[in-house]
């Protein structure tokens, strides 16, 4: 899993793979950061505009993706200030997308931001139709993300898909932009050989492959935690499909891997890839933001039970507070990957670093909306300018260490606006759930889907 070997890379620019055309970006008016609102909802259209603006006026200028991160106050140790992210920014479009249905992006520019995204893809380094974890923005070519992981990355590309098929089933007009930017999208669906990464057609998908290193990462992707998407994906291919063997056999680790663990009296229903009490919350988003937890079951579980109730086991767990850390309280929740005082950690209730990360709570909107906007507004109105900058919520936050992150990542940042749009109207769920690949795939497997 991604947080399991994070490392701290130098940015290496090579080549000219992609030409960097200087277009200028697209840029919503200023944001200003008001005192107070007149209700929930006007706050909630705020904090939506500005969180998904990271990936709008605050994107890669060659590729129109969102940076892996993004540090206002120009420090990058790392040197990996061009870097973008493929996982981040198929959570940044759908993001987009809620951005040009709430008005806040107008039509017309957002199908040509995803023209420059689509017509970059296409050109950037690929294996077996699979993008890399990370990726130079101004040439496309790969960026090693570990030792070995210098290839295909089956779970960040499956975010990737996720995100662009929400955009193929919402630019649905009648015009030329939208029937090519739809053409493009299904020429990328179609080339992800998901297939070739069951690795010899073992009954299991496999996470990376690299042409220098070919399976030497060997990461098969077992449940439960963040890969679901890679399954849902894969069977739902029309043209490498994987059988539903692989995700009985290898996701589902041939039915083993259900739980009657129930912290604080919340039953996970299935074994997290953690240690107990549940892992980082983003397992709980990443997944589904566009495929839905709500009306899916499968022979295992009730999706939505394993999501909401893997929420309110972490707000259950920081309201506890059996570390006894400042500030953790009914308005101060949320564990999850993210920065930490020490570098980057997956925060969890077994990794608890006395850390709250705000898309933790914010992001899941639709499983805890009482608990979630309780949190945003202790951070919006009691942490006030310590914990926000231009583009929202910086990352985390401990006040036992009166530490605050002045940095932004993509894919803490970039799930909150889509999230909470799935808490307000379901339409990313909508959009991801309507396309016929995935009816199919999902039937497929076994799963079942109720709109209702």
């Amino acid at each position: 899993m991604r947080f399991l070997y994070i490392p701290i890379l130098a940015f290496l620019m090579g080549g000219c793979g992609i030409k960097n055309d200087n277009q200028p970006k697209e840029e919503m008016p200023s944001i200003s950061r008001p005192n107070s609102f007149n209700s929930d909802d006007e706050m909630l259209d705020y904090i939506q505009k500005v969180h998904l603006n990271y990936m709008w006026d605050g994107a890669e200028i060659t590729s129109g993706m969102a940076h892996e991160r993004i540090h206002p106050d120009g420090i990058y140790p790392s040197n990996d200030q061009n870097i973008v992210t493929t996982g981040g920014s198929g959570f940044g479009m759908m993001g987009l997308i809620v951005g040009v249905e709430r008005g806040f992006i107008d039509r017309t520019k957002a199908v040509e931001r995803f023209h420059k995204i689509t017509d970059y893809l296409a050109r950037a380094d690929r294996f077996h139709g699979i993008w890399p974890h990370w990726l130079v923005g101004p040439t496309g070519q790969t960026k090693g993300f570990g030792t070995k992981d210098d290839g295909g990355d089956l779970v960040e590309s499956a975010f990737m898909m996720q995100g662009l098929l929400c955009a193929r089933q919402y630019f649905q007009a009648d015009t030329p932009r939208e029937k090519e930017l739809r053409g493009k999208i299904n020429r990328l669906w179609h080339e992800m050989d998901f297939n070739f990464y069951q690795q010899d057609n073992h009954d299991v998908l496999y996470w990376h492959w690299s042409p220098t290193h070919h399976w030497e990462m060997n990461f098969p992707l077992e449940g439960y935690n963040e890969c679901l998407i890679a399954y849902i994906l894969g069977a739902s291919s029309p043209t490498h499909p994987i059988p539903a063997s692989a995700y009985h056999k290898g996701w589902a680790r041939n039915g083993s891997f259900t739980s009657e663990e129930a912290p604080y009296g919340h039953p996970l229903r299935l074994q997290h890839n953690a240690q107990s009490g549940g892992g980082p919350l983003f397992w709980a988003h990443y997944s589904y933001i566009g495929f839905s937890p709500k009306g899916t079951k499968d022979q295992y579980a009730d999706f939505w039970e394993v999501t909401r109730n893997h929420a309110l086991a972490n707000y259950a767990h920081c309201v506890a507070n059996p570390n006894g850390y400042r500030g953790y309280n009914e308005n101060s929740w949320g564990l999850t990957a993210g920065y930490s005082i020490n570098g980057y950690s997956a925060h969890d209730p077994h990794n608890d670093l006395g850390v709250i990360t705000p898309t933790a709570a914010l992001s899941s909107f639709p499983y805890t909306p009482e608990e979630s906007m309780k949190a945003l507004k202790y951070f919006y109105f009691n942490q006030g300018d310590k914990l926000w900058g231009p583009y929202g919520f910086y990352d985390g936050f401990s006040e036992t260490a009166n530490w605050y992150s002045n940095q932004y990542l993509a894919i803490d940042q970039l799930t909150i606006a889509p999230m909470i749009e799935n808490y307000r109207t379901g339409l990313i769920w909508k959009l991801f759930m309507s396309c016929p690949e995935i009816q199919e795939g999902m039937k497929k497997l076994g799963i079942t889907y109720s709109a209702n």
